[in-house]
C-alpha cells in the first residue's frame, strides 16, 4: 500500500514544496521582523544624534517612544511562542 499512496500523492508534491518554501520564507521574515538588535541599534544611534546636537530632545523623545513601542511588540510576539 505504501507504493500505491505514493504514486498516487505524487502529484502533489509540488503543492507541497511550495507551502513548505512558504512556511520557511515566513518563519525567515518573522525572525528578522522581530529581532530586537535592529531597535536597540537605533535607540543607540538616536541617543548620540541627541548628544551631538543632531535633533532636540522633542523629537528625541518622540523617536524613542515609537522605537520602546517596537521592542514591546517584539517581547509580546516572542512570549506569545510555544
Amino acid at each position: 500500500m505504501g507504493a500505491l499512496s505514493k504514486l498516487l500523492t505524487a502529484p502533489l508534491a509540488p503543492v507541497r514544496l511550495v507551502a513548505w518554501v512558504a512556511e520557511r520564507a515566513m518563519d525567515q521574515a518573522n525572525e528578522e521582523y522581530y529581532d530586537p538588535a535592529p531597535v536597540y541599534a537605533a535607540l543607540a544611534e538616536l541617543e548620540r544624534r541627541l548628544r551631538d546636537g543632531e535633533i532636540d530632545p522633542a523629537a528625541f523623545d518622540v523617536q524613542e517612544d515609537e522605537l520602546l513601542d517596537r521592542l514591546d511588540e517584539i517581547a509580546q510576539f516572542r512570549q506569545s511562542l510555544p
